[in-house]
């Protein structure tokens, strides 16, 4: 794996945007026909099971999922190959009334040529989540 392969780059613009609840900053790295599936499947963040398409759905996506929230992205490991790169992440949302959810997964992202995100694909599910109620 090269730290400077495009995908890696576009990968950790993306942990960095969204820990740092930047909207702008994280839809400048998406090609416009990017698809996310986070997770795979359905789940509270991907009731259709079909993903979030397209950069008008993935800002109201984060407008929900990430901006309101403090995230906390933990790589554990990751490697490349073709245009793509995968991580094992553990993910660590604490909410505005102080519940904390973690999970664990593996993360796929996908670029283009020019190095835009086309895919974003979490293979985890909602049992894996573990949820942390705030201390009274």
């Amino acid at each position: 794996m090269t730290e400077d392969h495009p995908a890696m780059i576009a990968a950790r613009g993306s942990w960095k945007a969204a820990q740092a609840g930047d909207k702008e900053a994280w839809l400048d790295l998406m090609a416009d026909d990017v698809l996310v599936e986070d997770p795979i499947g359905v789940a509270p963040t991907n009731p259709s099971g079909k993903g979030v398409a397209g950069k008008e759905e993935l800002g109201a996506f984060f407008d929900a999922n990430i901006g309101p929230n403090d995230l906390t992205i933990d790589v554990r490991d990751s490697r490349t190959a073709g245009m793509e790169s995968a991580h094992h992440l553990t993910l660590t949302t604490k909410f505005p009334n102080g519940v904390t959810a973690r999970v664990s997964g593996i993360f796929t992202y996908r670029v283009n040529e020019a190095g835009k995100l086309t895919n974003l694909r979490g293979f985890w599910e909602m049992a894996d989540m573990a949820i942390e109620q705030p201390e009274a």
